[in-house]
C-alpha cells in the first residue's frame, strides 16, 4: 500500500574520500551504485588495509570535494589542499574493505605522500574504477547484479530529522546528556528526509524521492564513528548508549536505513518523498 506523507528532502550529502567529510550539494545524480561521485576513493594502509574512522579519528577533521571528471580535492589541518586527478586504470591492487579483497587503482605517489604525511604512517589512495562489477551488494539483501561502491555495504543511506530529534531526547533523559544534541553528521547519512514521524523509516519498503525510486532493505547498525564529533575528532559514549537502550534490532545498534536504486536519476533538496509501506 502507497502512503502520502507530507515528506521531502532535507538536505544531501556526497562522500568523495571513504571516511573523510564531505559535500552537501543541492542536487545529486543517482547511479545504480550510489550517489555519483559517493566514495569512489579508499584510503588503505600499506598492506591494503582500509582505513576508516573508526581506527583513525582524525579522518574526521580531513575533507573531500568532488572535481568535473571525478577527480577529487582533499584537505586537512595543517597541510595545503591536494587535488588529485582520476588515475589512468593500467593497473590495479587488492584492497581488502570488510575482510573482503577487491581490485582498485592506486591514486598514485603524490596522494599517497600526503595522505602519509598527516596520518603519520603509510597510506596508499586507491580509486573505484568500475563500480559496475567490482564490488557486489551483500547477496542476502540485493538482487543479482546489483553493486556498490566503496561505502560500507549499500548504495546510500537515508535519515530523518525527526527521528534525530527523538534520539536527542532520550540523549537528555540518559546519564550522559552532555554529550546532546548530536548533528545529524555523526550519521553520515547520503539521504536527510523532513516530514516524517519519528522512527516511521522502520516500516518502509521503499521510498521515491523525486523521479528516483529506491528499495530499503535493512537498518544501518552503527559503530564507534557515530561517537565521534566530526569537527574536533574527539570520543564519547553517545549515540552508542542510548542506542543500546532504545533501538537494538537483534545484535545492531540501528538508525537510519539503507537503500538501494531500482533506478537512476537526479534528486534534488525539496523533492517530495513517496513512501510505501510493509
Amino acid at each position: 500500500m502507497t502512503n502520502s506523507v507530507p515528506a521531502s528532502v532535507h538536505a544531501l550529502h556526497v562522500y568523495p574520500v571513504k571516511a573523510t567529510g564531505g559535500c552537501a550539494p543541492r542536487e545529486m545524480t543517482v547511479e545504480p551504485w550510489g550517489p555519483a561521485g559517493d566514495r569512489r576513493w579508499l584510503l588503505t594502509d600499506a598492506a591494503g588495509k582500509a582505513l576508516t574512522q573508526r581506527e583513525h579519528a582524525r579522518l574526521a577533521l580531513t575533507s573531500s570535494e568532488p572535481l568535473p571528471g571525478g577527480a577529487v580535492r582533499v584537505s586537512a589541518p595543517g597541510h595545503d589542499p591536494l587535488e588529485v586527478a582520476v588515475p589512468d586504470p593500467v593497473r590495479t591492487v587488492s584492497v581488502t574493505l570488510f575482510g573482503d579483497k577487491y581490485e582498485a587503482v592506486p591514486a598514485g605517489s603524490a596522494a599517497d605522500a600526503w595522505w602519509s604525511a598527516y596520518l603519520g604512517a603509510g597510506t596508499r589512495l586507491v580509486h573505484m574504477d568500475d563500480p559496475a562489477r567490482r564490488r557486489p551488494v551483500d547477496p542476502d539483501f540485493a538482487k543479482e547484479g546489483e553493486t556498490v561502491s566503496f561505502a560500507d555495504g549499500y548504495p546510500l543511506l537515508v535519515t530523518t530529522l525527526s527521528s534525530l530529534d527523538a534520539l536527542n531526547s532520550l540523549i537528555a533523559q540518559g546519564d550522559r546528556p552532555e554529550e546532546g544534541p548530536l548533528p545529524m553528521n555523526r550519521f553520515r547519512p547520503n539521504l536527510v528526509l523532513d516530514g516524517t514521524a519519528p522512527w516511521a523509516e522502520d516500516g518502509w519498503r521503499r521510498i521515491t524521492v523525486g523521479e528516483v525510486s529506491f528499495r530499503v532493505v535493512k537498518p544501518c547498525g552503527r559503530c564507534v564513528v557515530t561517537t565521534t564529533d566530526q569537527r574536533t575528532a574527539e570520543r564519547g559514549k553517545e549515540p552508542l548508549r542510548s542506542l543500546a537502550r532504545h533501538r537494538r534490532f537483534g545484535s545492531q545498534l540501528v538508525f537510519g536505513q539503507n537503500l538501494v536504486p531500482e533506478g537512476t536519476g537526479v534528486v534534488r533538496i525539496g523533492d517530495p518523498v513517496r513512501v510505501e509501506g510493509a
